[in-house]
């Protein structure tokens, strides 16, 4: 039995809600069980210094967290002068993630940033940050189309994340903090619409797991992110009217 009474293969509620930041060019709120993450989109006409002249644009991202987003205080890491390792590495994910479903030749020399901040987390922040950026980040090329800075659509189609884990045995989808803390193995899971995975992350924190096991994984990420998909794309659908 999980803590929350969810089946194995059930996904916390999920809510994307957007036009959260008026001055971003895509904003979203998304909500997944008590995970909430604020991802906007901000464009620059310019590209970094390495893809100068060559005709492409890029997507980068930054991920924080609040400091009352745990139940204790978290200290802001700009008050310590640096980044932790771990919110370094959850940046370059959002970023790679969100540039396997783009085309850099189409957004031409441009830089999309996407600021992922954690409100309150639950477990899953990370895989929030991608889920809610690609909304961000599809608003934000549908507002450039609109405008007529883009001619072609730079996206080639949906990204999510999704985590899966092995708790008390057993596999499970989308674990929350109570699970993700006990979990014998825990995962994410970047997927893109097409059932191409973009990168899976996935140890043993307790004990290890077979290759059975992770075939079942495999299994239930695939549910997740096609649910998750389908909340991106209802999200925005309402956005455009």
């Amino acid at each position: 039995m999980r803590p929350s009474g969810r089946q194995l293969n059930e996904m916390r509620p999920i809510s994307m809600e957007t036009g959260i930041q008026r001055h971003a060019e895509g904003s979203c709120l998304i909500r997944v069980g008590g995970t909430e993450v604020l991802c906007s989109a901000s464009l620059e006409d310019r590209t970094p210094p390495f893809l100068k002249n060559t005709g492409q644009g890029w997507v980068t991202a930054e991920y924080g967290m609040l400091p009352r987003a745990t139940t204790s205080r978290n200290r802001r890491e700009a008050a310590s002068g640096k980044q932790t390792g771990r919110t370094t590495e959850i940046q370059r994910l959002i970023g790679r993630s969100l540039r396997a479903c783009l085309d850099r030749h189409a957004l031409g020399e441009r830089q999309i940033t996407i600021d992922c901040d954690v409100i309150n987390a639950d477990g899953g922040t990370r895989c929030a940050a991608i889920t809610g950026g690609w909304v961000a980040l599809r608003l934000a090329t549908l507002r450039m189309l609109k405008a007529g800075v883009l001619s072609t659509d730079p996206l080639i189609g949906h990204v999510a994340a999704v985590s899966c884990g092995i708790f008390a045995g057993q596999a499970v989808l989308d674990l929350d903090y109570a699970e993700d803390s006990e979990a014998g193995a825990d995962g994410n899971f970047v997927m893109r619409d097409d059932g191409r995975l973009v990168e899976v992350q996935l140890s043993a924190e307790g004990s290890v797991f077979s290759r059975a096991q992770l075939s079942e994984l495999m299994d239930l990420a695939e549910g997740g992110a096609a649910q998750l998909v389908a909340a991106q794309a209802d999200a925005v659908a309402k956005a455009i009217g």
